[in-house]
């Protein structure tokens, strides 16, 4: 069986916010939400990284923000055909973006930045998978 072959088309930040006042400390639980959709006819898959950091003592959002993806498959897919490997590696190639964006935007507030680790994203894989719809 041929891999199917993708690219990253472009991606953008949608949805930002930064919140500061309240919070109890500067330590924060991040959590990651991915979701996609796939769209045959355009041979794309549009990838949906959404990054939360709550803060550790009041739970509040400090900061949101969502980023879309597009990837487009070099040849005719069906979502069926979408291969395991794509939704790791989706979110490995956006990752860095979202990560860099994180970093400068809350460091703009002159508050502590957050700063993302480098992570191991593979076990969104599964959750990616699932959250991913067909057009």
């Amino acid at each position: 069986m041929e891999q199917a072959v993708f690219s990253l088309q472009n991606y953008s930040f949608d949805k930002v916010t930064l919140d500061f006042a309240n919070i109890g400390s500067d330590t924060f639980r991040l959590d990651i939400r991915p979701r996609g959709v796939f769209v045959k006819e355009e041979k794309k898959y549009i990838l949906t990284f959404e990054f939360l950091a709550n803060d550790n003592t009041t739970d509040k959002n400090v900061m949101s923000v969502v980023c879309n993806a597009t990837f487009l498959f070099k040849d005719e897919i069906s979502f069926d055909e979408i291969p395991t490997y794509f939704y790791a590696n989706s979110i490995a190639i956006i990752f860095p973006y979202v990560r860099a964006f994180v970093s400068t935007v809350s460091l703009q507030s002159n508050r502590p930045a957050i700063v993302l680790p480098t992570m191991n994203l593979s076990s969104l894989q599964e959750e990616l998978k699932n959250n991913t719809c067909c057009q």
